[in-house]
């Protein structure tokens, strides 16, 4: 007999994390437990414990897998065999009816774990090209979704469906009041968020901060700047206003924002997509990652959706230039946006991933 517990796992980014955020309560609703694979010390434990104090989490080794020489490379295969059979321990003594996985080195093992065990493992994949983690799960998966159409190309196309992108409820229920209450800005400028995503970027946080006396002529700014990123000098402008990291509060701000520059993670910008924030992309240079944000971006370019600024490209003056012109192309932005497909719900969501259970026999 499996019993109606789901196993979800993901870690190393907040990207990695934000759906299983989404679809946890979807999945608890239908009558099912859920539990989390993770690693000690990544950020999933962290965001996993903070929303779901009362979900079961596990910990397991898992090592990094780099695309470029490092002596790690020849010990972390260790740590990844150390991971999989904790991973099959915890499954053989949860016995889950699926397991569900967003990627990032920790979804490794687990995958393979799961395959040995003959759980259904159903694998996400949110950007137009498969991450490396999932392209060496894959083989282990019983189905796989993605995000984008142009996905379908790079995975088994005969396990594998686009489902589109996935929002969570709580996003569409926040309050510009709220927002405001959070910020408290003195004037009624137009709001500009900026996002370099959970670890920061410097790149951004540099082309915010060595324009910032001239951008606060124009905006009142919130700044989430990362993990240890906050600029103590600065906290006494009034019209600018900086955090490392939110996670409750962000539905709120955005609801507040009128413009957004960020980098180029899928879940964020389809989330940008979703409240219609007109938007200017720094993606990732191919220098510091697969170029994923890269190939990310550029669909939204071409759809009309966004302004894309290269990372190589972004100084101080040429950021500008690029955030008049999503200021200058407001209107048009927001009616392509609007003529985007809707979202799915993580309702939705949780009922295709529970499609794929193993049955009770």
């Amino acid at each position: 007999m499996t019993s109606k517990t789901i196993i979800l796992t993901g870690g190393g980014t907040a990207g990695h994390v934000s759906l299983n955020q989404a679809i946890i309560p979807e999945i608890m609703a239908m009558d099912y437990d859920v539990e989390y694979i993770g690693s000690k010390d990544g950020i999933e434990k962290e965001l996993i414990g903070e929303s779901f104090p009362q979900i079961k989490y596990h910990t397991i080794a898992s090592g990094k897998l780099r695309r470029y020489f490092s002596v790690k490379n020849f010990t972390d295969p260790f740590r990844v065999a150390g991971g999989l059979i904790q991973a099959v321990n915890i499954i053989r003594k949860t016995k889950p009816a699926a397991i569900f996985s967003k990627g990032g080195f920790v979804s490794v093992p687990v995958a393979m774990a799961g395959k040995m065990m003959n759980i259904p493992v159903i694998i996400h994949e949110s950007d137009v090209t498969p991450g490396l983690a999932n392209k060496i799960a894959m083989p282990f998966a019983d189905h796989i979704f993605t995000v984008f159409n142009e996905t379908l190309q790079y995975v088994p196309k005969e396990k594998s469906t686009c489902t589109g992108a996935v929002i969570r409820s709580e996003l569409m229920d926040g309050s510009a009041a709220a927002g405001r209450e959070i910020c408290r800005f003195e004037n009624s400028l137009p709001v500009l968020l900026i996002m370099g995503g959970s670890q920061g970027s410097e790149v951004v946080n540099t082309a915010i901060r060595s324009n910032l006396q001239e951008l606060i002529q124009s905006f009142n700014i919130i700044h989430l700047c990362g993990k240890g990123n906050l600029d103590e000098t600065l906290q006494g402008i009034n019209q600018y206003r900086q955090f490392e990291y939110v996670t409750h509060e962000l539905p709120h701000l955005l609801h507040l924002t009128d413009f957004v520059v960020s980098r180029a993670g899928s879940n964020s910008i389809f989330e940008f997509l979703a409240l219609k924030k007109p938007m200017l992309l720094i993606p990732l240079s191919r220098q510091k990652s697969r170029g994923d944000q890269i190939l990310n971006a550029e669909l939204f370019q071409k759809n009309g959706f966004a302004l894309v600024l290269e990372e190589e490209e972004a100084n101080p003056e040429r950021f500008l230039q690029a955030l008049s012109q999503v200021k200058a192309d407001e209107e048009m932005l927001i009616e392509n946006m609007n003529q985007a497909e809707s979202p799915k719900t993580a309702h939705e969501m949780a009922k295709l991933v529970l499609a794929h259970t193993k049955k009770e026999k």
